[in-house]
């Protein structure tokens, strides 16, 4: 069965990537401010002193005008840092600035920046190549935010585009579901 589920997802991984390559830059850029103004109105980012998100790169749902507006107000943002063997930290950013090359070439804090432990964070902002309506997620397939949640006390929000909510995801044991999911359309809560 577990077997099943994996190849399942290897599938769908495939197919979700390739359909990233596929979008329209006036789809792309109306998606990622529906997002932004949904993710910015949520109570539980507005209360926040403590953010972790991503830092978004090619077509994935925008996070930089989060991380700005973040950043203005005052609140301790925090980006992944990759460790390897399934570990990812929480490094402290400042500014843009502070935000280099990191694993895989996805923009990351410095490895040797400020760590933020989990139990500080406030409001996570959750990528994957899509979510379903139990708030269940399909990532890159490395298990890294599933570790990092595990366990987690702070409210989690996954950011999607609309087209790629669906209304369920092949799940194993260890997947762990997150408290809302923001399209440009909607701000779906499930816990």
């Amino acid at each position: 069965m577990d077997a099943d589920i994996r190849a399942e997802k290897r599938r769908l991984r495939k197919e979700y990537r390739a359909a990233y390559t596929q979008l329209k830059p006036e789809y792309i850029a109306e998606s990622d401010r529906g997002i932004f103004e949904n993710v910015t109105k949520l109570p539980e980012f507005l209360s926040a002193e403590v953010i972790f998100t991503y830092y978004s790169i090619d077509n994935e749902p925008g996070t930089h005008k989060i991380i700005e507006l973040a950043l203005e107000m005052g609140k301790i943002v925090t980006l992944p840092i990759i460790r390897g063997n399934g570990i990812m930290d929480a490094g402290i950013i400042r500014s843009f600035a502070d935000i280099g090359d990191g694993a895989w070439n996805i923009p990351a804090p410095a490895v040797d920046s400020e760590i933020m432990p989990p139990e500080k964070i406030d409001f996570a902002i959750i990528p994957a190549l899509t979510f379903d309506r139990s708030g269940f997620r399909l990532g890159q397939g490395g298990g890294y935010y599933d570790r990092f949640l595990k366990g987690a006390g702070f409210f989690t929000a996954g950011i999607t585009r609309s087209i790629f909510f669906l209304e369920s995801v092949p799940r194993e044991e260890h997947d762990v579901p997150l408290s809302c999911i923001v399209t440009e359309n909607e701000i779906a809560r499930l816990k």
